[in-house]
């Protein structure tokens, strides 16, 4: 029981926190080095070697991971982060060869996600996304209803304008997700303001173009566009995320507050079952000089 003890104070201690997480940043630099042709054709060899120090030393950091538990080892994978930490180290070990060689590689990629199980407030803020989804799908409805909406009324206003960007419903789509992002939406709005002929509009397209200027309406068009697909949905979704990180945190908070006095009382048990086991062997050390 002591030994799980140490390997529990070694696990738990800063420079092992430290050293773990150096190693997984320096696994993250071995993969993006080894995209670099040159540096492969050079220090390929001494590449590989690191990597195969990089995987032992992973390895032996599970290992005392999984010793601090002694005999209830099964408690290891009762939390999905072990397990995740667990699966891609082991995937690691497969032996593909040949076409299968890029899973490999990408397994080895996978090992740079460790660096969420390695810092706390990384796993927070993946739970708190995780927690936020389905907040997020109802957002991506309305977000959806509002594109489709935009886009059917951009066709029927712009496409004799401007068919480049709204001759069809998936064309005017497209021509909305790059409204959204703030790319050149500008451009296509002067286009519609002032007609596609003052502002030279090539058309690969083919089809033909009756030029219209209607700049109130294009300019009503694309800035409620701009304002309810930017600015209101992205403050919806940072609106859903924050208060999924509070509930995430709240939670995290509620759970170390239920573990401690487990812990606390497991390690005082554990404590009293050592020292009975001692007293036990003394007295039959007692017994047996006794009977000799």
């Amino acid at each position: 029981m002591r030994l799980t003890e140490t390997f529990g104070r070694v696990v738990d201690s800063a420079a092992f926190q430290r050293a773990v997480l150096v190693l997984i940043l320096l696994a993250a630099v071995l993969v993006g080095l080894e995209t670099d042709r040159a540096i492969m054709a050079r220090h390929g060899a001494l590449l590989h070697t690191l990597d195969r120090l990089v995987l032992g030393l992973f390895s032996v950091e599970l290992a005392l991971r999984l010793a601090r538990h002694g005999r209830r080892w099964p408690r290891f994978f009762a939390d999905p982060w072990n397990v995740f930490d667990f699966v891609i180290v082991a995937l690691c070990y497969l032996p593909v060869g040949g076409p299968q060689a890029a899973v490999l590689r990408l397994v080895r990629v996978l090992r740079t996600l460790r660096l969420v199980t390695a810092l706390p407030k990384l796993q927070l803020l993946v739970a708190a996304l995780l927690k936020s989804l389905p907040g997020m799908v109802y957002i991506g409805l309305l977000l959806s209803l509002l594109f489709y909406l935009y886009a059917v009324v951009g066709v029927f206003l712009w496409r004799d304008n401007d068919p480049v960007h709204f001759r069809d419903l998936p064309t005017a789509l497209l021509t909305l997700f790059s409204v959204v992002t703030l790319e050149g939406w500008t451009e296509i709005m002067y286009t519609q303001m002032y007609g596609s002929d003052t502002v030279g509009l090539a058309n690969p397209t083919g089809l033909p173009v009756r030029p219209a200027a209607r700049p109130v309406l294009a300019a009503v068009y694309f800035v409620s566009f701009v304002l309810l697909g930017t600015m209101i949905m992205l403050n919806l979704f940072i609106g859903v995320i924050v208060g999924s990180m509070s509930e995430a945190q709240a939670e995290r908070d509620r759970l170390l507050a239920q573990m401690a006095p487990a812990s606390d009382e497991l390690t005082e048990l554990e404590r009293q079952v050592d020292g009975l086991r001692e007293q036990v062997r003394r007295l039959r050390m007692r017994g047996a000089a006794g009977r000799g």
